[in-house]
């Protein structure tokens, strides 16, 4: 397919204003509301969950509410967004997960994703990159899907590597946030790459 023919076919306003619930073994992905932000803040008020972000933790409901407002306003725009992260076994929202940075004339784009620390440890984050992944090769069409960590943060780049993700290498300083520049340890997963049809057969 010509790059034409792929930006004729993907249309990433619709894509994204319309997002799809996705489901997993004991996740659900869905869209984000303006109701999810007392869960959102429960974990987003952590330091120890934003220690590796750009983004400082919350200091109060209202900048939970603050981000959703952005989330929301992403979708009715048609901008790629963060799914939110619902734990089957109690309907907890347990995190985020999702896209940002497409470029579509590439086919490529990053992952981006954050946890409660009440559910880190169970394999859940990977199960939902997973499927935001093969959502990425499916219904994007997708080439390339990278993720970044700055270094120190292995929880993060475990889940990039059990995902079926390759080192690439680390970029130095390609980061400036919290007041000072940071080192990213570069991941990626290309269609072709012999992971994907190991990992993600149906795609």
């Amino acid at each position: 397919m010509s790059t034409t023919d792929y930006c004729e076919t993907i249309n990433a306003k619709t894509l994204f204003s319309d997002l799809p619930a996705l489901d997993a073994q004991r996740l659900v992905l869905r869209k984000m509301t303006l109701a999810d932000a007392q869960s959102l803040y429960d974990y987003a008020s952590d330091p120890v969950v934003s220690r590796y972000t750009v983004w400082e933790h919350h200091l109060s409901i209202e900048d939970a509410r603050d981000f959703l407002r952005r989330v929301v306003n992403n979708y009715e725009d048609g901008i790629p967004e963060n799914w939110g992260i619902v734990f089957k076994e109690n309907g907890a929202f347990i995190g985020t997960c999702g896209y940002f940075a497409w470029d579509i004339e590439n086919r490529c784009a990053e992952i981006q994703y954050a946890l409660s620390r009440a559910y880190s440890g169970r394999g859940l984050m990977t199960e939902a990159v997973c499927r935001v992944i093969r959502f990425g090769f499916g219904e994007m069409g997708l080439n390339r899907i990278a993720a970044h960590c700055m270094p120190g943060n292995i929880a993060s780049e475990r889940v990039m590597q059990k995902a079926g993700m390759r080192f690439e290498g680390v970029m130095r300083e390609a980061l400036y946030a919290k007041g000072r520049f940071h080192d990213l340890k570069s991941y990626a997963l290309l269609r072709g790459d012999s992971a994907v049809s190991h990992k993600y057969p149906d795609v």
